[in-house]
């Protein structure tokens, strides 16, 4: 077997041995120029002209490209066409790309663009920077969107309860480790490599194409692996692929564009900051009954891919619980500040957030424990006479089944495992001895949708090559960037041949060999191209099983047995067995005759089968409504829970995470050692978006002033807790997922939710019974400070912090 085995990562020596090559490593060709992108000093500005001449006279330089220098589409929005590659008659936001310069060195073309101040002619224009003023104004990028079921306006009406909150959250830098980098070279006959570190090399090769006014089928790119996506090289990868293979043709020879980390996150968007207004209606144990919220996101100047991460958010505002009456409302506003695009999630953790900031609230408005009313809250499978619904509580607002639900025993599991109840007592027991250090303690559950919400993109396409010496090559569209995609491939297509996994290998993703491929996104990379894989390897399978049967008697080398029991050799190929590095060929009542893999690869390819296969998945079953938001939009649901326990300084704000208990659905995992890392990994940059990576603008110019290292706060070492207990749920995907498993990529982003709540219920216990912290996300020590103080200063509404402190914008 070689799925399901905890197998290190396909590349693992490479990379601890310096020897992984990424984009900016490719060994350069004689002549590359380099180019630098010249940015507006403006959020929103008239552009009236450029002093190309003081650029071109600059040393080193050899051309400056502006957006009439481009011959086809000057656009690189993925949805609508409002997005330029160059600035052309206004600029939008400060940080947006107005020119390229291309100069013999990197440093050259540097230090030419940096004088774009001097050489932009702008004529400025009031600039939109607050999303909820642009929600005031009605400035949206896609008109507003509406997720109901049932009558929430009377449910509230009706309900014993009532309680009423806002909440603010943050946005997040994607802080691969490798920047966004492209290397455009020109081929034979005005054709284009293009090597691009990138999420969807189907989209850049698009773009590229449109941009120059070529045919697809002249543009290649290739990504052989990224360090890091997280979304941000979904589609924000297309600007410089872009810009790059434009260079590459009007100059004719090599241009590589790879910016300064600090242009990067001036340039890219990022994860969409959230605002929530909320009402809900509850009963006396807790039980949800209806919620009207309002959320705007900030989607920044372009639409990007605003208008599915907002729906995401939508569908997964429910996350494990069932809500009779819901009205759920989203607004992408538009801003003059970065197009904000895909991050880990895909507004799921954004959306999901906020019903457990309700729950919270409502546990705390009750005085119970918030497991409990968490609990009551959860999907369940069977009627519930007692609420007035027959069966419905299997069913999400936008009316798809949830047919897998193991939310209880789950949960179940973990409480006993992380000794929740004893713990909690604990907690309470030591804040009630300690008035300075308070410690927190919160479980959360995870329901998250594993599919793309359009349902074209839900598919796949691989190539497995055999060689004659046995040995297989693999190449499918989906792209690596760190998270074992190509590993579990390899593993897929070893499994199916019954190959050891050393015989597998897996190449750089090509448009020129699997094409119109979807964005390895959605936590869909192993799901699609996994059974992609599998499937072109069944085939090939099927044909060496075919021709051992046929040729049974005649590849048996000489002086090995013939065989000659009376009963006749089965015709089945199913019946030809292929593991461990051999095929065994039933041969009636003798022993089966056994091969070397690579030997009957040989004598078949003497025999003219055919030893390569491409394969295709589709996923089954998905539809979706985009109008009324209803349909089955997921093909399955992954689930987990966590347990975090914190401690803060209630005189400094700090905050520290003292331990971590996790328990993830991945159904039979394709391999137990790369899903623990991507769970720990997600755990740990989730719980950087919700207490130290804080995103600042300035109020007036609509300056990124958090973009480097040095102002915006990821998790080091330090932060990673010394207690960290990681285990996979023991489950079997319902699904006909590859191999049964599950998709781990997103999902366990949100177990860290249960981090920040546990930051929320120190923060109570610093104040009086039932108080509500109204604590903004992320918890940086400020934030903390001031729910703090709202907490001590006396009786607080439910959730009354969503205002954002005077120096930032949503």
């Amino acid at each position: 077997m070689t799925v399901g085995r905890p197998l290190p990562h396909e590349a693992a020596h490479l990379h601890v041995a310096g020897a992984a090559p990424f984009t900016d490593d490719i060994p350069e060709a004689a002549g590359t120029l380099h180019v630098a992108l010249g940015l507006s000093p403006l959020a929103h500005a008239r552009l009236l002209g450029i002093d190309l001449d003081a650029l071109r006279t600059l040393p080193g330089v050899v051309a400056v490209l502006t957006a009439a220098d481009i011959p086809g589409a000057n656009d690189c929005g993925p949805i609508q066409h409002d997005d330029p590659i160059l600035a052309d008659t206004q600029v939008h936001y400060l940080g947006q790309p107005v020119f390229a310069v291309v100069a013999r060195t990197r440093e050259l073309a540097r230090r030419a663009a940096a004088r774009a101040r001097q050489v932009l002619q702008l004529e400025a224009l009031p600039a939109l920077l607050d999303p909820l003023e642009a929600h005031a104004r009605r400035q949206y990028v896609v008109p507003p969107m509406r997720l109901a079921r049932g009558d929430a306006r009377a449910a509230l009406a009706a309900a014993p309860q009532r309680l009423s909150g806002r909440f603010r959250l943050g946005g997040q830098e994607q802080f691969y480790l490798e920047g966004q980098i492209a290397y455009a070279l020109p081929q034979e006959d005005g054709a284009l490599l293009v090597h691009s570190s990138t999420q969807h090399p189907s989209e850049m090769q698009q773009v590229v194409a449109h941009a120059l006014q070529l045919p697809v089928h002249k543009v290649q790119v290739s990504c052989r692996r990224m360090g890091g996506g997280f979304g941000g090289k979904e589609s924000q990868s297309a600007l410089f692929a872009a810009i790059a293979a434009l260079a590459a043709q009007r100059l004719q020879c090599p241009v590589k564009l790879r910016p300064d980390r600090d242009d990067d996150f001036l340039i890219t968007g990022r994860r969409h900051g959230f605002h929530f207004d909320w009402q809900v209606g509850f009963d006396a144990a807790g039980r949800l009954l209806a919620a009207e919220v309002e959320m705007v996101c900030n989607a920044g100047f372009s639409t990007d891919l605003s208008p599915p991460v907002m729906t995401r958010a939508l569908c997964h505002f429910d996350n494990a619980y069932w809500i009779p009456h819901v009205d759920l409302r989203g607004h992408c506003a538009r801003t003059n500040t970065q197009s904000n695009t895909a991050f880990r999630g895909f507004g799921g953790p954004q959306g999901a957030l906020a019903v457990e900031i309700i729950l919270d609230d409502i546990a705390r408005q009750l005085g119970r424990d918030p497991l409990e009313v968490r609990r009551v809250n959860f999907y369940g499978p069977s009627p519930d006479p007692a609420r007035g619904d027959a069966g419905e509580r299997n069913v999400t607002p936008y009316g798809q089944v949830v047919e897998d639900n193991i939310l209880h025993p789950l949960v179940d599991q973990l409480a006993a495992d992380a000794r929740y109840a004893e713990r909690r007592a604990a907690v309470d027991a030591f804040n009630a001895a300690s008035p300075v250090l308070k410690k927190g303690l919160a479980l959360t559950p995870v329901k998250f949708g594993i599919s793309f919400n359009v349902a074209h993109f839900n598919q796949a396409g691989a190539l497995v090559h055999v060689y004659t010496d046995g040995s297989v090559l693999v190449n499918h569209g989906g792209t690596e960037m760190g998270q074992g995609l190509n590993t579990k491939v390899a593993q897929v297509v070893a499994q199916e041949l019954g190959l050891p996994f050393e015989r597998v290998r897996v190449t750089a993703t090509d448009t020129h060999k699997v094409a119109n491929t979807s964005a390895t996104a959605a936590s869909t990379g192993s799901d699609l191209n996994g059974k992609a894989a599998q499937d072109a390897a069944r085939r090939i399978r099927q044909r060496l099983a075919a021709f051992a049967l046929q040729r049974g008697a005649a590849l048996a080398a000489p002086g090995r047995p013939q065989g000659g029991g009376s009963a006749p050799a089965p015709r089945d190929p199913e019946t030809v067995r292929f593991a461990d590095g051999f095929v065994e060929i039933p041969s009636g009542d003798a022993a089966a005759l056994r091969l070397p893999f690579a030997e009957l690869v040989n004598q078949a390819w003497q025999a003219r089968v055919q030893l390569w296969s491409d394969g295709f998945y589709a996923t089954p079953g998905l539809h979706w409504d985009r109008e009324r938001l209803q349909g089955r939009p997921f093909f399955y649901f992954a689930y987990g829970a966590a347990v975090s326990e914190v401690m803060i300084d209630t005189l400094t704000g700090e905050t520290r995470l003292l331990r971590a208990d996790l328990l993830h659905d991945v159904g039979a995992s394709l391999n137990p050692a790369i899903d623990r890392g991507q769970i720990e990994g997600a755990y740990v940059q989730g719980l950087g978006w919700l207490t130290s990576e804080e995103l600042v603008w300035h109020p007036q110019t609509g300056a990124l002033l958090t973009h480097a290292p040095s102002t915006y706060k990821i998790p080091t070492a330090q932060d990673i807790p010394a207690q960290f207990h990681t285990r996979l749920f023991d489950n079997r995907n319902l699904a006909d997922s590859i191999h049964r498993s599950k998709a781990v990529g997103e999902p366990p982003l949100l177990l860290a939710f249960s981090a920040f709540l546990a930051i929320r219920d120190a923060i109570a216990a610093a104040g009086p019974p039932g108080c509500v912290p109204p604590l903004r996300a992320p918890a940086t020590p400020e934030a903390v400070l001031e729910a703090l103080d709202a907490v001590q200063a006396g009786p607080s509404p439910a959730t009354p912090g969503g205002a954002a402190p005077p120096d930032t914008i949503g």
